[in-house]
This record gives structure tokens, C-alpha cells and sequence, in this order.
């Protein structure tokens, strides 16, 4: 497999379910994930501009291929409620034939 087809996870969070769904369905409608998890109910612990926050939380992981990392990023980032939103590329090893496939075809343009 060519490294720019390697699959790729981007890790996200969100203050709500309905924010991630939202960004989510525009990054399958675009091609540029082939499937979105939002994970609810993840409790986060930090320090933002000097004080501790605890929030409630949605994790999210973007299932994509390398080559649309920074595409991915720049929507994600544009569609996010959050200034700083986390965004993390998590490389992968590839995985099973068939589901590496179908990311390829999911993230490959237009639907005929």
C-alpha cells in the first residue's frame, strides 16, 4: 500500500453530540472520511488559560487516509466550536485488507 493510502485516524473532542455529529456528517457528505465514532460521555480534566476545567466531552476518531490529513485538519478545524480544538493524527499499521479498501474507496472523490 502507497504511504499516501496509508489509513490514518485523526482523534477530535467536542463540547456536545450534536457538534460532532454535525462535523462528522460534513466529513463523510465531502469524501474526506469514510466513517466518523463520536464516543459521548468522556469526562476531560485541564488547564485552560490558567485554570482547571473539567468538561463533559465527545471523542471523536475520523477514519481517513493519509493523503487528506491536512484537508481533514482544515475542515475539522473550520467546523469546530472549540478555538483550540485537539486535533491528533494517529498513524496505523493498515489493518485488514478489505477494511483498508474501503476507506480508499469511501475517501476517493465524488460518488457516481
Amino acid at each position: 500500500m502507497r504511504n499516501e493510502d496509508q489509513p490514518i485516524l485523526i482523534y477530535t473532542t467536542f463540547p456536545s453530540l450534536e457538534d460532532a455529529k454535525r462535523v462528522g456528517e460534513a466529513l463523510v457528505a465531502a469524501r474526506l472520511a469514510a466513517c466518523v465514532n463520536a464516543f459521548p460521555g468522556m469526562i476531560s480534566i485541564f488547564e485552560w488559560e490558567g485554570a482547571r476545567e473539567t468538561a463533559e466531552e465527545v471523542a471523536m476518531i475520523i477514519k481517513t487516509r493519509a493523503s487528506l490529513k491536512d484537508q481533514v485538519m482544515a475542515e475539522t478545524k473550520r467546523l469546530h466550536p472549540y478555538e483550540v480544538p485537539a486535533l491528533l493524527v494517529l498513524a496505523t499499521d493498515g489493518g485488514s485488507e478489505e477494511y483498508c479498501a474501503w476507506i480508499l474507496n469511501e475517501t476517493g472523490g465524488a460518488k457516481a
